[in-house]
């Protein structure tokens, strides 16, 4: 049994499973976070299918250039806007601008790098990458102070637009002699056959993708458990209000783990704080793994890829409120059904949060 064929067989699969029943939740409920994570979900299962079928019958440029598009600049993208328009309400806007701007940084850094190693970058075009990265993140700023409805759908047109022009640079770009890269020793996928140009704009995606679903789960994890404040924020002063509240959510969770293992343990702590816990190791890990293959460490990339959409799917199934039922999907036919309370995270009130008190939309 190969585990290069086995593991992204697996991947691609659940993927493509967990797409559709998310697809059946949205169909019910028309929450735009839904469709936006079947969409990326069904990124994660394309990627891992190419894993597969090159594992199987070999690469080509193709599956290479399918690799590339959907699991290189697709799947973290994705599903980290999904958690955006989960949590479009909150403040968590400033934490978007803040990894977009962390990822402009890491394409300077990368760009620069590669200069240095005489790689042709044309200047104009590392300028223009940063350039976007910042006035995304000043305007995404701005609207979460002004208005926090439009910090998901700004999040969405910036990276639907960027992602129309990875999708011409990607099929246009030339690819390095026989038309793919892998390891050597573990067959894992690597980026190094296209041009630097072009592997310079993967860091403002997967940044700002994982760094929304790791710590959107994880602040979600927070708005659920039961809380002992340690810190508290209430500054409005731009910038330095928002790092504040952020670092206080920080200290305030790790104080209020012992808390929360205690509800565990008798049975009443909401469903949501150990789901949203796997989802931030489902976004964690694949990401480590694949951001280890730059390093040349490559021997985990199959199973990480795996482990994160694991851990993704089971969190999901433990939150009530995201599958409370199990049915056929597109029918009306339930197969399994199961009660409990939930609260949006839309209306909880965090430290120093001022919710927004505007009727919502069903």
């Amino acid at each position: 049994m190969d585990l290069k064929i086995v593991l992204p067989f697996l991947a691609a699969f659940l993927s493509f499973l967990f797409a559709i029943m998310v697809a059946d939740q949205w169909v019910r409920r028309r929450r735009p976070f839904q469709l936006v994570w079947a969409v990326g979900l069904i990124f994660y299962g394309i990627g891992a299918g190419t894993d597969f079928l090159a594992a199987a019958f070999g690469w080509n440029v193709a599956l290479y250039r399918t690799w590339y598009l959907f699991g290189a600049f697709g799947v973290a993208a994705y599903l980290g806007l999904g958690t955006i328009f989960l949590l479009n309400r909150t403040r968590f806007g400033y934490f978007v601008a803040f990894s977009l701007l962390f990822g402009g940084v890491i394409t300077l850094l990368f760009a620069l790098a590669r200069l240095k190693e005489g790689a042709t970058i044309p200047v104009w075009g590392i300028a223009a990458v940063v350039g976007v990265c910042i006035v995304g993140a000043l305007a995404l700023v701005v609207v979460t102070r002004q208005n926090r409805r439009l910090v998901a759908p700004l999040s969405a047109a910036i990276l639907v637009g960027a992602s129309l022009v990875v999708v011409f640079l990607v099929l246009m770009a030339p690819v390095a002699a026989p038309g793919f890269a892998t390891d050597p020793n573990t067959g894992a996928p690597l980026g190094t056959a296209f041009p630097a140009y072009l592997r310079m704009l993967t860091p403002p995606f997967n940044i700002t993708g994982a760094f929304a679903l790791v710590f959107g789960a994880v602040y979600s994890a927070y708005i659920f458990m039961p809380k002992h404040r340690v810190l508290r924020v209430t500054s409005e002063v731009p910038v330095l209000g928002a790092i504040g509240r952020g670092a206080a959510v920080v200290v305030n969770f790790v104080a209020s783990v012992p808390g929360a293992a205690r509800a565990l343990a008798a049975g009443k702590l909401n469903s949501r704080v150990p789901a949203t816990i796997l989802i931030a190791l489902g976004g964690f890990i694949p990401g480590w793994t694949s951001g280890l293959t730059r390093l040349g460490f490559t021997w985990a990339y199959f199973l990480g890829e795996l482990l994160g959409v694991l851990f993704i799917f089971v969190g999901f199934l433990v939150s009530i409120e995201v599958f409370n039922d199990v049915r056929l999907p597109f029918t009306r036919v339930v197969l399994a059904q199961r009660h409990g309370d939930a609260q949006d995270p839309a209306n909880v009130r965090l430290p120093g949060e001022v919710v927004d008190s505007r009727p919502r939309s069903a």
